[in-house]
């Protein structure tokens, strides 16, 4: 059993790093020498880790054309070893690499394409649930509001972004000339979700985007309103923040309450 898991381990090592250990323990011929039998397996592994990475961004493919992206995929794997079961989870730092690439890294527009275009997978591929209706909210007594707090939908993601990179993502996805780059002034928060099989996203306002994180964290409904008295003033805050949840209700981002502990 060692010597078998000897074996895995040189040719695991092979494979991610080009280790040469496993070379003594493999059988040639002289029709297909060991280094060629080799690089059969080694080639093809890089190959199909590159080939999950088309599948995750296809607008950053569309942009870049095949070559390129061969390129930057082949220095992404060579970079990041495959630590998951499956490859469908393997390429979520791509945005990260990007940013330090010395053929990308001047251009920011690729790296937050990327970060969209996971952000699109991981809410196409996150559990289900179901999701409450606004009815729910009527019948939670009115004493329970203030420590009333929420389960959002695990298909939920949020993501700032500086530039136009949703425009770019529909464009290059529907075969369209993409837009001009354009910069914004400051980040944008953008909210994508998942009901039933079809994504949805939206820009949130600067309110609202912190309205949603704290939900996130944990906040009751009147720590919500606490959290929205800076931006919007004590008597607007409790309004603002029944909108933003009437909007999350109806949206099906909500599935589920938890009133105050007994």
């Amino acid at each position: 059993m060692g010597g078998l898991a000897s074996l895995e381990d040189d040719f695991q090592k092979f494979l991610l790093s080009g280790a040469h250990g496993i070379q003594t323990r493999v059988v040639g011929t002289h029709k297909v020498p060991i280094d060629t039998r080799l690089a059969i397996y080694g080639d093809g592994y890089g190959a199909r880790l590159i080939e999950a990475l088309e599948a995750h961004y296809p607008a950053l493919l569309a942009l870049l054309g095949k070559e390129e992206f061969a390129n930057l995929g082949d220095a992404y794997v060579r970079a990041h070893d495959s630590n998951f079961a499956s490859i469908r989870f393997y390429g979520g730092a791509l945005d990260a690499f990007i940013k330090t690439h010395p053929d990308h890294q001047s251009m920011p527009l690729r790296a937050e394409l990327a970060s969209w275009e996971w952000a699109m997978s991981e809410v196409f591929d996150a559990a289900d649930a179901a999701y409450i209706g606004v009815a729910v909210l009527g019948q939670i007594a009115p004493e329970d509001w203030a420590e009333l707090r929420f389960e959002l939908h695990p298909a939920l993601r949020r993501v700032d972004l500086s530039w136009n990179a949703p425009a770019f993502w529909k464009a290059l996805t529907q075969s369209a000339p993409p837009p001009e780059p354009a910069a914004q002034a400051s980040p944008v928060a953008w909210l994508l979700w998942r009901r039933e099989l079809q994504i949805f996203f939206r820009p949130l306002s600067a309110e609202e985007a912190q309205a949603l994180d704290a939900v996130h964290s944990g906040a009751s409904f009147g720590e919500l309103c606490v959290a929205l008295c800076a931006s919007c003033g004590e008597q607007a805050a409790p309004a603002h923040a029944a909108g933003f949840l009437r909007e999350w209700v109806e949206s099906g981002l909500v599935i589920g309450t938890q009133a105050r502990e007994a």
